[in-house]
């Protein structure tokens, strides 16, 4: 077979967007590469496929190196840089090899990037994006290990925010929990991402709402000179995904591109062929559309979104673990959408840009409990809600010599309706509130002594028209980020920062049976963090680091029912907030973390890391802490790979995580209220669950022809066969053709989750 070859494609600019000319864009180890013209565009021609280190360098700036790209014979992504100025070099006018993994200089600690290679190739993610997220440093398992909640250094699922090309997404997971944000499955396209990153620290001044981490989704541009397309099946869905130019112009190149994608799961059907009693559905939905105005001005349009239908069907033969499922698992029918236009400005004298993004997201959530799941009969629980949100961010970037100065505001308005119906707390109210949102923020940023020392800090405020016991002063969040390189290759990393969030609109909207409004009085949630680090250089593409840090918590809501902080709750299939609460719990998370990384060198890269830590929260009363339900005290991840010749890869991803508290279920509230579990938030701490260890592996082969590149990859999950801890469940006692045992009784479930999960994957690119 004739050896294919095929072309690279990207732009390097500056940090203001300006395009450089004339910069050195070269495969790492080859002697193949190329120089950006006047536009800053390079091309790189006759490349074999295969995996390589692809690197950019210019004479006063720092040199920069994007690790593990795949170039693909058909469907390779352009590859984009936008480089540093190197105030060393500027000096001594000569090329550096400062292509050091690199973190940015407002955020230089408690941060992680992955690639969009990095991520379609991570073993028993099932190429959820949300999912690779929970193997970063200090990101703890889901209590079972099958949902994607971001559990971030003893924070709660809800304390994370998520963004798309700088639109916020609320709900980024389908069946996602109200009031939280995790689900069982994500809803991002893998093949729309260039790059994610997650903060969970020394947040961005432009980022309201986070606690305990910031996800960032980048997601590339669409092919500007082909239509291109991929089709993946994986083991839940699959996925087609269309990429190309419109309106062709000069150099057979197009000013606007679309990215489109379709996602359809057919886990209903497996699930009814082996017998289960879950009927998972879903579609989603993304796309972009780009198009350049002029040289200085560009648009986009994106959008998100997804049809889910969570329904239960009775198996034909009784099973005590299945009948206990189906009569508690809820019906869940979700619909979500986000849509977004952004402008993004690059001011013609070259001192900066700024961005605006008008968006919309709507969650609308039907979530009911029956009496008698298999007829649908006897709803006991229902919340049919829809939540809304139309907002305005601005951010402007100016450069005032070696200052950067960024500052902008958001503008919001959010509608929630909810209707409630719940028999067993003989509650029932109807609420519709509405309010305006906003906030300031500024951020200033510097380097002194040759790039040696950077400083940066930041501020923002924020209030609304809904809470009465808050104002824009009162949520002042000052933060402050130090970066000092003592010796070559080694660097002190320290941040300070104050952050808000606003309760979720469960909280916010609930009313009792007489129509009040429970919760108008709450209070912004408060974190103050403090981080300290060091981190060492061994190679341009290998550190280590070791970093402590405290999270302080105040004002945290605190359920009136169940005297128990709501940080405890959110990790289900539930409605999370929709309760009296009262926002005087307190919290803290403290410990330390260690992380060793190695990009792509000699065909192996790798990330290790050990994170120790306690989380604890109060009720009502502030000075008695609480172990968490998130408090394993011990987190451990690796993940890496190494490639082989003939396109075949092998990567394996570890996780283990300490004993967990949990809180045991009331045996005689739960008898007398069955299908519903009612828990016992008294017992929290007294007993744990045994330690969480997983290990899944990952064996890909690509072949690459003429018209299409393909990728047949085989997964296989909990390879060891370990139990992954959880709560001992409890159904009714039963006779074995299913008939209940009378009188009523609860007997546990016994259950084996403890089996190796394979699947295997196919990746078509034409």
């Amino acid at each position: 077979m004739a050896q294919v070859s095929t072309e690279i494609y990207g732009t390097v600019t500056d940090v203001k967007g300006e395009p450089i000319p004339g910069a050195s864009v070269y495969l790492e180890g080859t002697q193949q590469g190329s120089q950006t013209d006047s536009e800053g565009k390079y091309a790189i021609k006759n490349v074999a496929p295969g995996s390589y280190n692809l690197v950019a360098s210019y004479i006063g700036f720092k040199t920069q190196t994007r690790f593990n790209i795949l170039v693909r014979s058909v469907g390779t992504p352009d590859y984009n840089f936008i480089l540093e100025e190197d105030a060393e070099e500027l000096e001594q006018v000569v090329v550096t090899n400062a292509n050091k993994i690199s973190r940015p200089r407002e955020t230089p600690l408690s941060t992680q990037k992955l690639s969009a290679v990095e991520i379609a190739t991570y073993p028993g993610s099932n190429n959820d994006v949300v999912r690779v997220a929970q193997t970063l440093p200090g990101v703890s398992p889901s209590v079972g290990g099958f949902r994607n909640d971001l559990i971030i250094r003893g924070g709660a699922p809800n304390e994370t925010v998520y963004y798309l090309d700088g639109m916020e997404i609320p709900n980024i997971n389908h069946f996602a929990t109200q009031g939280s944000a995790g689900g069982p499955v994500g809803m991002v396209n893998v093949s729309f991402i260039d790059n994610v990153t997650l903060s969970t620290s020394a947040f961005g001044a432009q980022y309201d709402n986070p606690l305990s981490g910031v996800l960032q989704f980048s997601q590339r541009n669409g092919n500007n000179r082909n239509f291109r397309g991929n089709f993946r099946v994986s083991a839940s869905e699959a996925a087609l995904t269309l990429e190309g130019p419109l309106f062709k112009g000069k150099n057979n190149e197009s000013k606007t591109t679309f990215l489109a994608s379709v996602r359809r799961s057919y886990l209903q059907f497996l699930f009814k062929a082996i017998g289960l009693p879950i009927r998972p559905d879903y579609w989603d939905y993304q796309f972009k559309i780009n198009h350049e105005l002029d040289a200085y001005n560009e648009i986009s349009l994106i959008g998100i979104g997804s049809i889910d239908d969570f329904t239960l069907e009775a198996p034909e033969d009784f099973d005590a673990e299945q009948q206990a499922t189906l009569d508690q698992a809820p019906f869940i029918e979700q619909r979500t959408n986000a849509i977004g236009l952004t402008w993004k400005k690059r001011f013609k004298n070259g001192s900066g840009f700024m961005q605006t993004t008008l968006s919309n997201n709507t969650l609308m959530n039907d979530f009911t409990r029956y009496q008698d799941p298999e007829n649908e009969a006897g709803v006991i629980f229902n919340n049919d809600a829809v939540e809304s949100e139309t907002k305005l961010r601005y951010a402007m970037t100016n450069f005032l010599g070696a200052w950067k100065l960024t500052s902008g505001l958001n503008v919001q308005y959010s509608d929630y309706e909810n209707a409630t119906v719940d028999v067993n707390s003989n509650l029932q109210f109807d609420t519709n509130i509405d309010f305006f949102k906003y906030g300031f923020f500024s951020n200033l940023t510097r380097s002194f002594f040759n790039d040696k020392l950077d400083v940066s800090f930041g501020f923002r405020m924020d209030d609304d028209t809904f809470t009465e016991s808050d104002n824009l002063l009162s949520t002042f969040s000052p933060r402050l980020s130090l970066s000092y390189e003592f010796i070559e290759n080694w660097r002190v990393n320290g941040s300070v920062g104050r952050y808000y969030k606003l309760p979720p609109y469960t909280i916010l909207g609930y009313r009792d049976n007489t129509g009040n409004l429970l919760n108008k009085d709450v209070d912004y949630t408060l974190s103050d963090h403090f981080v300290l680090g060091v981190q060492h250089y061994f190679s341009p593409s290998s550190t280590i680091s070791v970093e402590g840090f405290y999270k302080r918590y105040d004002d945290y809501p605190v359920s009136v029912v169940d005297g128990v902080s709501l940080a405890n709750k959110g990790g289900g299939f539930e409605v999370l907030g929709s309760e009296d609460i009262a926002t005087v719990g307190r919290g803290r998370s403290y410990g330390a973390e260690l992380q060793f990384q190695q990009k792509l060198t000699n065909n192996f890269y790798g990330i290790f890391a050990y994170t120790w830590f306690f989380s604890e929260f109060t009720g009502f009363d502030r000075d008695d802490y609480l172990p968490s339900v998130w408090d394993s005290r011990h987190l451990i991840s690796f993940t890496g790979g190494y490639k082989f010749g003939r396109n075949w890869e092998f990567s394996a991803r570890y996780r283990f995580a300490g004993k967990t508290p949990f809180v045991p279920t009331d045996l005689d509230a739960t008898l007398a209220n069955y299908p519903e579990v009612v828990l016992d938030y008294d017992r929290l701490g007294e007993e744990k669950l045994g330690t969480f260890s997983q290990l899944d592996i990952r064996i890909d082969k690509k072949w690459n022809l003429k018209k299409l590149a393909l990728n047949v990859f085989f997964e296989a999950q909990n390879v060891l066969g370990q139990t992954i801890p959880q709560p001992t469940e409890y159904g009714l006692n039963r006779n074995p053709d299913g008939s209940v045992v009378q009188p009523e009784s609860l007997v546990p479930i016994v259950s084996d989750n403890s089996q190796p999960i394979p699947s295997i994957g196919i990746v078509v690119d034409f």
